[in-house]
């Protein structure tokens, strides 16, 4: 289903995430000299974006989902998602993330991306009507204002390297 646009600012937010994803998984196994420049940005990555995006969802987002019934039980997971993710944030924002836990940190924001882009969204889609879409879409416009507006350009121990 394509995408409406009051939900595409997310969108482009959670494509900025799952590239550094990829990253992640192609760069394995990062060197322990690496792992610094890894962690600033995916720090980046969160104070940027990630925080204010999380914030957007919860104040907006999942209030407006959770009027649905058959969206509980998936809006509950995506908050117990953003409980556990924000611990790791903060462990890579403090540097006490590892190398081998960094891998496992990118596949659950992966897998916590795609359920909200192709269980939440799309249900919200077809539940939600075009004005209700429209009034989510210009509270979401308003709260992620001051995010980064383009992905963050890798450094040199973050580039993708050729297979």
């Amino acid at each position: 289903m394509l995408r409406d646009k009051s939900l595409i600012p997310l969108s482009h937010q959670h494509q900025h995430a799952l590239a550094l994803c990829v990253r992640i998984d192609r760069a394995q196994p990062i060197p322990g000299a690496d792992l610094p420049a890894w962690l600033a940005e995916l720090t980046q990555l969160v104070e940027g974006e990630i925080k204010i995006h999380f914030a957007a969802e919860e104040q907006f987002v999942f209030p407006a989902a959770r009027r649905f019934p058959e969206l509980t039980t998936l809006i509950d997971e995506l908050l117990a998602d953003h409980r556990s993710l924000s611990k790791l944030f903060s462990r890579a924002e403090s540097h006490s993330l590892s190398a081998e836990e960094l891998p496992i940190f990118a596949r659950q924001l992966a897998v916590h991306i795609r359920k909200e882009e192709r269980s939440l969204f799309e249900r919200m889609q077809q539940l939600m009507s075009g004005a209700e879409l429209a009034a989510l879409g210009a509270q979401l416009e308003e709260a992620l204002k001051k995010a980064e507006q383009a992905c963050i350009v890798p450094g040199v121990a973050t580039r993708m390297k050729p297979r």
